[in-house]
C-alpha cells in the first residue's frame, strides 16, 4: 500500500497534552501513522491511499485546533520592495506581549495596595476592581479562550486551572464587594495566619487575579517568542545560495535572478563569488571554499567536468558551470527538507507540570466540588460552604507551578548568555539529564577550522628562516587558503616579505616567482618534480611522507633548481579541545569524533584529543544516520558542531549544540548555541542545563507541595481564600528565590593544556635543523 508523507502547521495548541490529544485522534485514522510535535507546532502525518490531506485537516479541527499545509518558505527580496506580512506566530508574540505589559502596569498597584495597608486609602477596593478588571478577563483571554475549547471537547488541561483559578478569584471579589462588606468605605486588608471557617466575604482577592494572570502571560510570552523561531533554519539555508547569476547567452554574460535558471544554462563563477546552483564545471580550474557546506577547511580542487554545488564559494579562477539542478533539487534544498523532517520528527519532551496535569486538574476541580456539596450537606450556610469551595480553588491555583520553569529558565539562560551560552527552550534541559554519549564535528569544533603553518623542513645547510622567506614572498601573490596560510606564518616568523616579481600561478598546482634574482616555484610536490624536474634529498622525502602520514597537506619549495625545502599545513587542534574532552567523560558523556575527512587526518586529530571512537569519512547526508545508530544502540545522544553540513545531525541529535562562529543553519537547527568558540563551553553548557533542570524540578515539588499541604485545610474550613493567595504568593516567592540561586553558576577554569598538535613553528623548526646539521 502507497502512503503519502505530509506536514501540517498546527494551531491553538497551549501545551503538550494538545500535541498528545490530536496524535491520539489522528491514530484513530484507519492506516494513518501521525507523530504531533509541540515544540515546533508541526503535525508529521503518513496517510494511506484512499485517505486525503482534507481529512486529517478535518480531524484536527474536529479537535478543537487550526491546520493547514505550511507555505513554501521564500527567500528575501532584497532591500527593495515592502516588507513581508507578519507570520501567525509573529502575531501571537506581539499580541502576549501588548497583553503583558498592559497586564503588568495594571496589575502592579492592585499588589501594592492590597498588600501594603498604609496605601489602602477611602474606597481603594473600587480602584483596585477597575484596574484588576481588565487584566482578569482581557489579559487572561488567553486561557479563557483555552479553557472554553478544551471544556468543548471534554478535555481540562492547566489552563483549565489557571482560567478558573482567576475567575473564582475575581468572581469572590465581586462578591465580597457588592454582596459583603468589601466594598464598604475604610475597607482594610491585612494578613492573618489564622481564618474563622466561612470567612472571607469581607475579603477581595483581586490581587491575586492579576497577579496570577502576570506571571503566566510572562511565561507564556517567552515559550512563544521561543518557538517561533523554530523556521527559521530554512530560511538560513536559502539565505546561502547566490541572488543572481551571471548567464551566457550567445557567448554574453546576462545577469539574471538565480530562480529564473534552468537545467543546461551555463553561467559564470568568478573569483570570490558563489556558484548559483548545482552544476558541471565546463571551462576553467580553481578551488572551491566549501566549508560553509562542508565544514571541511581545506579547498577543493575543481576543473572540467568536475561537480559543483550551490552556495560554495569560488576562491581561485573563473569558471564556467553548466547547471544540472534548480530550485528544488539542488543539494542545498533537499538538506533543508532533511532538516525540517528531523525537526518534525523529534520527540517532544513535555513539561513537567503538564506531565501532572491530567491528573491534578480533574481532582482539584472534583474536591473542590466536594467541599462545596459536603459543606451544604452537614448544614452549613451558602456562604460557609462556597468560601471552602473557592479556597480549596484557589489553594490550588498553579502560580507557582506556572512560575517554576519560566523563572529557573529565565535566569539560566541570563546567567548562560554571560558565559557565551544560549539555551533555546525549557525542553532542552531534560536531553542533557539523559545524554550519555558526545558526537563532535571536527572542523571547526574540535579543530580551529583555519588553514594554518605546522611545519618548515629546510634543505641541509639552509635557514628555515630563508626557506619561509622566499616561499612566503612567492605566494603572497595568490588567493589560494593554503597560500594565505604559508604567507601569514611566514610574515609571523621573519617579519617583512621582499618583493616578488614575474608572478605566474598554475591552477591548483602552483606558483611561480622571481625574488631577490631567483626564480622560486612553490607547490605541490608532483608538480614540482614534472614540471620543473626537482629532486628531492632522502631527508626532504621523509618529511613529505611525515606530514603525509599526520594529515597536512605539504608543499614543496624549489629555487635555481635545486629543492630547497617541505612546508606542511593543516587544521589545528583548540588548545582547549583535549581538556574539554577530559571533563565530557567526567560528565559520565562517552566522545565520538564525526568528519568529512580522510581517516589518517581523523585518527590524527582523535589520537592528539582523546578520544577513540573515530567517524571519518563521513558525507553530510550520512551524519543524521551516524547519529540515528547510536540512538538504535539505546544511546542518548548530543551532536556538536558548526557548519551547514551538521544541520541535520544536530536536528537529529537528542541535544544539538551549535558553535555560534558557526552557520546560522547550524544555529537555528540546534538547542543550545554557543558564542564562544572553544569546547569548554559546551561542557559548561550540559553542566548549566543540567543544574537548571534541576531548579525547575525542585520548584514544580515545592509548588505541588505547598498546594498539597494546604487543600485538606481549605476543604476543611481553615482557611479562607485570603490566606489561600497568601499561600500561593509564598510559594512564588520561594521558587522565585530557588531560581535567583542559578546566578551563582561557574563556568569552567581548566587548566592551560601544553600544546597537541604541532602548531609551534620554532620548536618544530629547530628540532628539524638539528637533524641536517
Amino acid at each position: 500500500m502507497t502512503t503519502e508523507r505530509v506536514d501540517l502547521l498546527v494551531g491553538g495548541m497551549t501545551c503538550a497534552s494538545c500535541a498528545t490529544r490530536i496524535e491520539k485522534k489522528l491514530n484513530r485514522m484507519p492506516g494513518v501513522e501521525a507523530s504531533v510535535n509541540y515544540a515546533t507546532e508541526k503535525a508529521s502525518v503518513s496517510l494511506p491511499e484512499g485517505t486525503t490531506v482534507d481529512q486529517a485537516i478535518a480531524v484536527i479541527e474536529d479537535t478543537g485546533y487550526t491546520a493547514e499545509r505550511p507555505r513554501p518558505p521564500e527567500p528575501t527580496a532584497g532591500t527593495s520592495g515592502s516588507a513581508p506580512a507578519p507570520t501567525a506566530q509573529e502575531l501571537e508574540v506581539a499580541s502576549l506581549r501588548h497583553r503583558l505589559l498592559v497586564s503588568t502596569a495594571l496589575a502592579i498597584p492592585v499588589a501594592a495596595m492590597s498588600m501594603i495597608p498604609a496605601l489602602q486609602f477611602t474606597n481603594w477596593q473600587w480602584l483596585a476592581l477597575t484596574l484588576a478588571a481588565p487584566v482578569a478577563v482581557w489579559g487572561a483571554w488567553p486561557f479563557h479562550r483555552a479553557m472554553w475549547m478544551n471544556l468543548r471537547h471534554g478535555a481540562t488541561t492547566m489552563d483549565t486551572l489557571i482560567s478558573m483559578g482567576i475567575i473564582a478569584s475575581l468572581g469572590w471579589s465581586l462578591y465580597a464587594l457588592f454582596f459583603g462588606t468589601a466594598g464598604m468605605p475604610g475597607m482594610r486588608m491585612t494578613f492573618s495566619l489564622t481564618a474563622q471557617a466561612g470567612g472571607g466575604a469581607n475579603e477581595i482577592y483581586l490581587e491575586v487575579a492579576s497577579a496570577v494572570t502576570v506571571f503566566l502571560l510572562a511565561g507564556r510570552y517567552f515559550e512563544a517568542r521561543a518557538k517561533k523561531q523554530s523556521g527559521a533554519a530554512l530560511t538560513a539555508l536559502l539565505e546561502l545560495g547566490a541572488k543572481e547569476t551571471a548567464v551566457l547567452r550567445d557567448g554574453v554574460e546576462v545577469i539574471v535572478p538565480t530562480s529564473s535558471l534552468v537545467v543546461g544554462d551555463q553561467f559564470v563563477v568568478r573569483p570570490g563569488e558563489k556558484i548559483s546552483t548545482d552544476g558541471v564545471v565546463v571551462e576553467g580550474v580553481s578551488a572551491i571554499d566549501a566549508s560553509m557546506l562542508t565544514g571541511e577547511a581545506v579547498p577543493v580542487e575543481v576543473g572540467p567536468g568536475a561537480v559543483v554545488v550551490g552556495a560554495t564559494l569560488n576562491s581561485g579562477g573563473r569558471l564556467v558551470v553548466r547547471a544540472t539542478r534548480i530550485g528544488a533539487d539542488t543539494e542545498l534544498a533537499q538538506l533543508g527538507r532533511l532538516v525540517e523532517q528531523a525537526q518534525t520528527g523529534k520527540a517532544d519532551v513535555q513539561r513537567l507540570a503538564d506531565r501532572v496535569s491530567g491528573v491534578f486538574v480533574p481532582i482539584v476541580l472534583g474536591l473542590s466540588l466536594a467541599t462545596l456539596a459536603v459543606w451544604l450537606l452537614v448544614g452549613a450556610t451558602p456562604v460557609v460552604a462556597f468560601t471552602a469551595a473557592v479556597a480549596t480553588l484557589i489553594i490550588a491555583c498553579p502560580c507557582a507551578l506556572g512560575l517554576a520553569t519560566p523563572t529557573a529558565l529565565l535566569v539560566g539562560t541570563g546567567r548562560g548568555a554571560q558565559l557565551g551560552i544560549l539555551i533555546k527552550g525549557p525542553q532542552v534541559l531534560e536531553s542533557t539529564r539523559r545524554v550519555d554519549t558526545i558526537v563532535l564535528d571536527k572542523t571547526g569544533t574540535v579543530t580551529t577550522g583555519r588553514m594554518s603553518l605546522v611545519q618548515a623542513v629546510p634543505a641541509s645547510g639552509l635557514e628555515a628562516a630563508e626557506l619561509l622567506r622566499f616561499a612566503g614572498a612567492a605566494e603572497a601573490g595568490s588567493e589560494h587558503p593554503i597560500a594565505k596560510s604559508i604567507v601569514t606564518g611566514a610574515r609571523e616568523r621573519v617579519g617583512t616579505l621582499p618583493a616578488a616579481e614575474s608572478f605566474a600561478s598554475a591552477d591548483g598546482l602552483g606558483v611561480q616567482a622571481v625574488v631577490d634574482g631567483r626564480l622560486v616555484a612553490v607547490g605541490r610536490p608532483r608538480w614540482l618534480t614534472e614540471q620543473w624536474g626537482i629532486v628531492f634529498t632522502p631527508d626532504l622525502e621523509a618529511a613529505l611522507a611525515a606530514g603525509e602520514d599526520r594529515g597536512e597537506t605539504p608543499v614543496a619549495v624549489a629555487w635555481d633548481g635545486v629543492a630547497r625545502g617541505i612546508l606542511t599545513v593543516a587544521d589545528a587542534v583548540k588548545d582547549t579541545s583535549a581538556a574539554a574532552i577530559a571533563e565530557f567523560r567526567r560528565l559520565g558523556l562517552t566522545p565520538v569524533l564525526l568528519t568529512g575527512d580522510n581517516d589518517t587526518v581523523a585518527r590524527n586529530v582523535g589520537t592528539l584529543v582523546g578520544i577513540d571512537d573515530v567517524r571519518a569519512g563521513v558525507l553530510p547526508a550520512e551524519k543524521a544516520e551516524v547519529i540515528r545508530a547510536l540512538q538504535a544502540e539505546g544511546r542518548v545522544v548530543a551532536m556538536v558542531g558548526d557548519g551547514v553540513n551538521d544541520a541535520v545531525a544536530l536536528a537529529t541529535a537528542d541535544l544539538g549544540i551549535a558553535m555560534g562562529t558557526g552557520t546560522d543553519v547550524a544555529i537555528e537547527a540546534s538547542d543550545l548555541t554557543l558564542i564562544r568558540s572553544d569546547l569548554v563551553a559546551a561542557a559548561d553548557a550540559i553542566r548549566l542545563s543540567r543544574r537548571t533542570l534541576a531548579t525547575i524540578k525542585a520548584n514544580l515539588f515545592w509548588a505541588f507541595a505547598y498546594n498539597v499541604a494546604a487543600i485538606p485545610l481549605a476543604m476543611l474550613g481553615l482557611l479562607n481564600p485570603l490566606i489561600a493567595g497568601a499561600a500561593m504568593a509564598l510559594s512564588s516567592v520561594f521558587v522565585v528565590s530557588n531560581s535567583l540561586r542559578l546566578r551563582g553558576f561557574r563556568g569552567l577554569t581548566l587548566p592551560a593544556a601544553a600544546p597537541r598538535t604541532p602548531t609551534g613553528m620554532a620548536s618544530s623548526v629547530t628540532v628539524q635543523r638539528r637533524r641536517t646539521e
